[in-house]
């Protein structure tokens, strides 16, 4: 029997991988825990695989969510912390009141950081409007700038008459 959480590998890795060790480990758990359920003992299981890695500090004991299967293993500790809390008592009032109040920390958080891009947004806008403002006022001065230095250039360039005449000017006159 394959535990619903387990699916057959499509030889994404190599024979002998630490994926694939790690699966046949969590497969032998599963089955040492279902034979567990029926009273078996796990040595009378026939599947040739040692179950000697059950013990092993190093690898946590993973149990399904739910008989039905779906979802994902979780570690046994955790599995019994949640099956020993009584709903009425004092201790799971307080972690609920402690949950509820870590959620409403953490959305009205969500909230403020909304708030705070949107405000920083609306501030980059009106400084992108400013700037292009700026742009437009400041290339028009320089287009005026232009056509007077060039106004001043051809009016100067009139007025200064060339060597030549002038050369010839200076011979005439004395």
């Amino acid at each position: 029997m394959r535990p619903p959480f387990f699916c057959q590998k499509k030889m994404a890795a190599p024979i002998g991988s630490h994926e694939e060790h790690r699966g046949r480990q969590v497969f032998q758990h599963f089955l040492h825990l279902q034979l567990l359920k029926m009273d078996i003992s796990p040595s009378s299981s026939d599947d040739g695989l040692s179950n000697s890695h059950l013990s092993s500090p190093s690898t946590p004991l993973l149990v399904p969510l739910d008989p039905e299967g779906g979802g994902k293993a979780t570690p046994a500790s955790k599995n019994k912390k949640a099956q020993r809390m009584d709903r009425g008592s004092e201790e799971y009032r307080l972690r609920r009141e402690r949950n509820n109040m870590a959620v409403k920390k953490s959305r009205l958080k969500s909230k403020q950081k909304a708030q705070d891009t949107l405000q920083r947004v609306n501030q980059l806008k009106e400084e992108n409007e400013r700037l292009e403002a700026k742009i437009k006022l400041l290339t028009k001065e320089l287009s005026v700038l232009k056509d007077l230095f060039l106004e001043h250039a051809h009016n100067l360039a009139e007025s200064v008459p060339t060597e030549t005449s002038v050369a010839g000017q200076d011979q005439a006159t004395p």
